[in-house]
């Protein structure tokens, strides 16, 4: 007769990119339940928004999650710029789009990496972070930051891109697509992989939409939901198809993020093709009165900046729905009847961000 033993797996492991805490409840080698603990590096971020001008916090905003920083920044400013009723310039936000979709690119490619590391394929892991590079070189020479770009502004952006610097970025497209189609043949076709992702970690399709789930992960139990499919900002009008797969295990999901790359490429070819003349940044007036949720599509999947404002220089609060939250009971759900040894892998297929959920 079988006994059940409590197992702590994190908030430190080697596999682990993120401090995540979970108690596996055990029978032999199966984990028969998962339970999350959160609120281990709460950091009190939202808190500052009482004690900093709402045009000073777009860089704590940016702080919110390192890999993820500009869509936080540009998320954020939406959200007080609808408040306030700020017509942006165009070109600013074909400049957040450019920027927003090499942001999920080097995402991607870090996660792959960790993700290879997870299964032990530390030679996989080094190529996906040398083709980073090349994805963290374009957004240094744009903005000035490698990982935290600061270039966000409410109104706008602060730094342009110019005509020459855009025919560079075009010029090196081909090359990414040449990279990306290798470190993708491989994940698609490595018996390694294979082994450790196929059918490991389902979630069906019913399950991943009444749990909540976003982004790639919702995306790879087959559901076409994508936030910019609503056309925010510049996306109306770039040509945008979601990645989607409909396996439901850890192998859809490590898929859709590498098929996502060449939807990345793709939008930034576009954007630089249609990107029109003019301002960058709209000069703002006064203080915000009102309250707005700002939606938009991180490279982990769904992110909410909800801003409220009464007049005064300060936000009365903002709020921060990250999309590692609405992942964790998904997680919970792929967790229960798994395999010890399969627990880090399944757990890395949500691309965990504990910084971001613990603000």
């Amino acid at each position: 007769m079988s006994r059940q033993i409590v197992v702590p797996f994190g908030p430190q492991h080697p596999v682990l990119p993120e401090p995540i805490h979970l108690d596996l409840v055990l029978e032999d080698e199966r984990v028969v339940e998962a339970i999350p603990s959160i609120g281990y590096i709460h950091r009190g971020l939202e808190k500052l928004v009482e004690k900093r001008d709402f045009r000073d916090y777009v860089f704590i905003s940016e702080r919110i999650c390192g890999i993820c920083s500009f869509i936080h920044g540009s998320t954020y400013c939406q959200g007080v710029e609808k408040i306030m009723g700020v017509e942006i310039p165009r070109r600013a936000e074909f400049l957040r789009a450019i920027w927003s979709e090499h942001s999920r690119m080097h995402s991607h490619l870090l996660w792959l990496g960790c993700f290879a590391d997870s299964m032990g394929y530390e030679n996989l892991f080094m190529n996906c972070w040398k083709v980073r590079e090349k994805i963290l070189d374009v957004m240094e020479r744009t903005t000035g930051g490698r990982i935290i770009q600061g270039v966000n502004r409410v109104g706008g952006v602060s730094r342009d891109i110019d005509a020459e610097e855009l025919k560079r970025i075009a010029s090196g497209i081909p090359g990414l697509r040449a990279d990306f189609t290798e470190l993708t043949r491989i994940f698609d076709e490595d018996l390694t992989v294979q082994t450790r992702t196929k059918g490991i970690g389902m979630l069906p399709r019913d399950k991943a939409w009444d749990l909540g789930a976003v982004g790639p992960v919702l995306r790879g139990s087959g559901h076409a939901v994508d936030m910019r499919c609503t056309g925010y900002g510049a996306y109306d009008e770039l040509d945008f198809k979601p990645v989607v797969r409909n396996e439901s295990d850890c192998y859809a999901r490590c898929m859709v993020r590498a098929e996502e790359l060449f939807t990345s490429l793709d939008l930034v070819e576009n954007a630089i093709d249609r990107i029109p003349a003019g301002d960058i940044l709209t000069k703002v007036r006064g203080n915000p009165t009102g309250e707005f949720h700002a939606r938009a599509e991180q490279p982990r999947g769904e992110v909410i900046h909800y801003v409220k404002a009464n007049g005064k220089k300060n936000l009365v609060r903002h709020r921060v729905r990250t999309p590692t939250l609405a992942n964790i009971p998904p997680l919970v759900h792929m967790l229960a009847g798994c395999e010890l040894a399969d627990v880090p892998v399944i757990v890395l297929t949500i691309d965990p961000c504990i910084g971001c959920m613990e603000r």
